[in-house]
């Protein structure tokens, strides 16, 4: 049962359900590390004021690169903010930086390895988990970005997984988002997978120098890119999603920038995939 907010002198508005999801982080290139997931932060009773328009900023995925990738953009609804996930660090080059989730470590770390990004903040709310540490050896396998469940992943004998998403029913079905991106590695060994909720896969090549870049996150999922091949570029992160659901007993809202508006199972339910904004 929805619980209502009653403002005196005014008409009834509803608490709103809403999940916050980051843009993903951007993986790296030369068996580089995989992009953490975007934050990922819900609330089951956000109160919201009649006739007031609230600004909805979905986060952009980070680019992905040759080297280090790029952090994913925040998402913002009101009070909440989802951070962007993490970057991944350039294959013998550079740590994984830090987000929601952070971004995998880059390979060839011997003999002290590098160190995956931080999940940021690391107090509540807590969005996600932090990237994977490269291997201490001489092999060239980057980690997994971490994701909303879990941290990224290492192997000294192939790419790290990225970590798991977090499942959500606030559309009425189950999805999964915020899953860390895949590390990228050298030729000849297998690249990691990306987490389930949208992280995209690392990368690897046959035969160097052929180029083969890793897999992008999946848009509005909030997942995180995939590491290159040991030539290969990082894969861009997924942008994020904004979505809130009201009790249906209430009027429709007033909206910018064109979200998927659907009336099921007694709410009416607002998916953001892009930046709009909102009055109830």
């Amino acid at each position: 049962m929805q619980v209502l907010a009653v403002v005196a002198g005014a008409n009834p508005t509803p608490n709103i359900d809403i999940l916050v999801v980051g843009g993903g982080g951007g993986g790296a290139g030369g068996y580089g590390g995989g992009g953490g997931a975007g934050g990922f932060r819900t609330n089951a009773s956000l109160s919201v004021t009649a006739g007031t328009s609230i600004t909805v900023t979905v986060g952009a995925g980070g680019a992905g690169a040759a080297g280090s990738g790029s952090k994913g953009s925040d998402s913002v609804f009101s009070t909440i903010t989802s951070t962007g996930g993490g970057f991944g660090g350039q294959g013998n080059n550079s740590n994984g930086g830090p987000g929601g989730s952070g971004g995998g470590a880059g390979g060839y770390g011997d003999p002290t390895g590098f160190t995956g990004g931080a999940a940021t903040p690391v107090t509540s709310p807590v969005q996600g988990y932090a990237g994977g540490n490269g291997a201490t050896n001489s092999l060239k396998t980057s980690a997994g970005g971490g994701g909303a469940s879990a941290v990224g992943q290492v192997s000294s004998a192939a790419g790290g997984n990225g970590g798991n998403g977090t499942a959500s029913s606030i559309t009425g079905s189950s999805v999964t988002y915020s899953g860390g991106g895949g590390g990228g590695t050298d030729s000849g060994r297998t690249s990691g997978t990306g987490g389930t909720g949208g992280g995209g896969a690392g990368n690897t090549t046959a035969t160097y120098p052929t180029a083969v870049n890793g897999t992008a996150g999946t848009a509005n999922l909030g997942g995180g890119g995939g590491g290159g091949s040991q030539a290969g570029s990082g894969a861009a992160g997924g942008k994020g999603v904004i979505i809130l659901r009201y009790s249906d007993a209430f009027d429709a809202a007033t909206t910018t920038g064109s979200p998927t508006v659907t009336v099921s199972g007694g709410y009416r339910i607002y998916q953001f995939n892009d930046t709009g904004s909102i009055t109830f």
